[in-house]
């Protein structure tokens, strides 16, 4: 019976919980964006102590599209992030800058279109070769590998391990105040230091893009939020209502952030994006981020948005199937904004 379920006793919960920092339209925008952004901060566990950002070059190499250069640095003192960076041939550099962020994968091969495992080549099929598309459209690509994930992750057969089927999972980080998600974030800020320090030359951030899906997704989502040097925040199948989605169905443990339904849904926290660029991105098909509550939660980023004077700079995209990426819907919509 229904009732002795504890899961749905919390998710019944949630359904009367409006979230505490939930912008009401009376405030002044700008305190409140202060305000929200330094409790979620808390929440995400940051900041973390910082490392060195400056690139280790463990390789370079060439194919007619374009020069890569693999790196490493070190995000926080004793952790380093892997990183490769695609500097696009047909375009003067520095090129256009934007980071690409696999989601629950294999690694950050799927973004650079490199199967490696099986049924990476089904998942490179999604739309999920960031970094290749993002060179075909004129951009220098970086991808990162994200913690618990690839070479970060070493789960069995590549699977990432966070997501508690492996040993050394997400969920210890929550034991000592962090959270995966943040620690993600963390990383991006890092590639964003290094990026502006370091290779001025190839990587041009005064419009910087963060794009991803699906866990890459969320991560985009969050260092948007967080990091104000991303420009134009283009997150692919990870935007809906908590209720609807982590909290409906079984998720990755990397997903959950303690506390944070009690103070935003999703939808609240795009106040905080604005008013840079944002594009989010969701498959009417998705069976895990359902449209109907990214729709819903679309409305309120319209009215955040018409809140900080720039109504016209938030794209809900919707493509036609499931799960996946939207290249050819999605693409046109950032070279709109960037006119």
């Amino acid at each position: 019976m229904s009732e002795y379920l504890a899961r749905n006793h919390v998710n019944n919960l949630a359904k009367n919980i409006k979230p505490v920092l939930a912008y009401d339209g009376k405030e002044d925008f700008a305190a409140w964006q202060k305000k929200a952004r330094t409790k979620l901060e808390e929440l995400l566990g940051l900041p973390l102590e910082k490392g060195e950002c400056k690139p280790i070059i463990k390789s370079e190499a060439e194919t007619d599209a374009y020069k890569r250069i693999d790196f490493d640095f070190e995000s926080e003192p004793g952790y380093l992030v892997q990183c490769s960076m695609l500097v696009p041939k047909k375009v003067q550099a520095p090129a256009p800058a934007v980071i690409c962020l696999q989601g629950h994968s294999t690694g950050m091969h799927i973004s650079l279109g490199e199967p490696k495992y099986e049924n990476d080549a089904k998942s490179i099929a999604g739309g999920r070769d960031f970094a290749i598309r993002a060179v075909q459209e004129g951009f220098c690509a970086i991808t990162l590998e994200q913690r618990y994930m690839g070479e970060s992750g070493h789960g069995e057969n590549g699977l990432p391990s966070c997501l508690g089927m492996v040993e050394n999972t997400a969920a210890p980080a929550l034991l000592i105040g962090r959270t995966a998600i943040g620690e993600r974030v963390w990383d991006i800020s890092g590639l964003i230091d290094v990026l502006e320090n370091h290779f001025k030359a190839f990587a041009d951030t005064s419009e910087l893009i963060c794009m991803g899906n699906s866990g890459g997704g969320t991560a985009t989502f969050y260092a948007s939020c967080m990091d104000e040097r991303i420009k134009i925040s283009m997150p692919s199948c990870a935007f809906c209502t908590f209720d609807a989605s982590i909290m409906a169905m079984s998720h990755c443990p990397c997903n959950y952030i303690p506390h944070i339904r009690k103070y935003f849904n999703m939808g609240d926290m795009t106040g905080l994006i604005a008013p840079r660029k944002l594009v989010l991105v969701s498959g009417v098909k998705d069976p895990i981020f359902p449209i109907g509550a990214a729709e819903e939660s679309f409305e309120i980023t319209k009215q955040l948005y018409t809140a900080a004077g720039v109504p016209d700079l938030c794209y809900h995209v919707k493509g036609s199937g499931g799960h996946q990426f939207y290249p050819d819907d999605a693409w046109p919509i950032v070279h709109k904004l960037m006119q």
